[in-house]
């Protein structure tokens, strides 16, 4: 039997743009999704700035708000459910406005922490954890914790349902002619998301020695720079590095999200960051590096090595990993690409057989709500 549709309810999301608009992404990613389903969304962004290229063309169901301080309210009533992206907190005028909201109209509350992705066990402890509040002007509510995962004791992954379909017809080729990437059907593709990673010349050095030619196709911004700088410093030291011209590079223009997920399609190597881009690497099924947030003490290195179990990585993609991502100093392992593809390839078909977050958290917030 089909699933009875969710009911329609409105829902407040708050998102606050730490850095690199990650936070934004995924935000967006979820507000889209639910407008799918038939909900009604507004999007509380302090810096909202990104969507005019991450989402030029708006979403039916969405409404972008601006978040000032302080948040004018008036004439503003509550929706059915609040959304803390990744722990920010609700202004607190708003709070105020939802908490009175709810008790007047003797309505069941469903407040929700969206948290951060991870792989590490505390996720499937921590996964739908009740927090009553005991002070401030959500006193007496209760927020509930809700994280994405990688297994079916959390909250899943974002994923559209016409995802397999939508990719089952692209047009690879076509795709990469209409944005102007020269590419030869015998080179190999490789996409470049990163931050300024250490390993990044040695990975220049890599793509420039294949015996099959390499087109790099860089992001806009960081990723950019940071090619930019090694590639001058490689140049300053050795000129003939890429004597034999084998390796080309191609900088991308900043791309909403569909076309970053046909990036991803196009290639035959991701090399992807953060959480958002980490999961449409994961849908695209083609091998990829992650390079992951660094936080301090190195704390993201276990979440690193977390992720890697969960995938099931082979030795040579583990080590990979831990150099790109200064975990040790070992040179960058080989490129590998049939088995790391295989891996990839395996734990997307475990994951497509879990729900997706948007239907989880709609059962989720239904449970709470009733």
């Amino acid at each position: 039997m089909t699933a009875p549709p969710a009911p329609a309810l409105r829902w407040d999301i708050f998102c606050q743009v730490i850095d690199n608009f990650g936070d934004l992404g995924v935000s967006w990613r979820l507000s889209r999704g639910l407008a799918a389903r038939g909900q009604r969304v507004r999007l509380w962004v302090d810096d909202a700035s990104a969507l005019r290229w991450m989402a030029p063309q708006g979403c039916p169901g969405v409404e972008v708000r601006a978040w000032t301080q302080p948040l004018p309210l008036q004439g503003v009533a509550a929706g059915d459910v609040l959304v803390e992206a990744f722990g920010c907190e609700v202004a607190p005028e708003f709070m105020a406005v939802y908490a009175h909201q709810a008790r007047a109209e003797g309505k069941k509350t469903a407040w929700i922490n969206l948290e951060y992705l991870s792989a590490e066990p505390y996720v499937e402890r921590s996964h739908g954890l009740p927090s009553p509040v005991m002070r401030g002007p959500g006193a007496g509510l209760t927020r509930h914790f809700f994280y994405p995962g990688f297994t079916p004791r959390t909250g899943g992954l974002l994923r559209e349902p016409d995802l397999l379909q939508r990719q089952a017809g692209f047009d690879r080729a076509a795709w990469l002619r209409r944005h102007g990437i020269e590419w030869q059907p015998a080179e190999l593709l490789v996409s470049l998301f990163c931050y300024e990673p250490n390993a990044l010349p040695q990975l220049l050095e890599q793509l420039a020695s294949q015996p099959a030619p390499a087109r790099l196709l860089v992001a806009s911004g960081r990723a950019a720079a940071a090619v930019q700088a090694a590639l001058a410093e490689k140049t300053r030291l050795q000129p003939s590095w890429n004597g034999r011209g084998a390796l080309s590079i191609s900088y991308l223009p900043l791309f909403d999200q569909i076309d970053f997920d046909h990036l991803l399609w196009s290639c035959d190597l991701n090399f992807v960051r953060g959480e958002d881009s980490l999961v449409r690497a994961l849908w695209a099924g083609r091998p990829l590096v992650w390079q992951i947030y660094p936080q301090r003490d190195d704390a993201h290195h276990g979440k690193l090595e977390a992720f890697l179990d969960v995938i099931e990585a082979p030795a040579s993609l583990r080590r990979f990993h831990r150099t790109w991502n200064g975990a040790d100093q070992a040179p960058l392992e080989p490129l590998a690409l049939q088995p790391w593809g295989e891996t990839i390839r395996a734990a997307r078909a475990r994951l497509l057989q879990q729900p997706d977050l948007v239907s989880q958290l709609l059962e989720f917030v239904d449970s709470v709500r009733t």
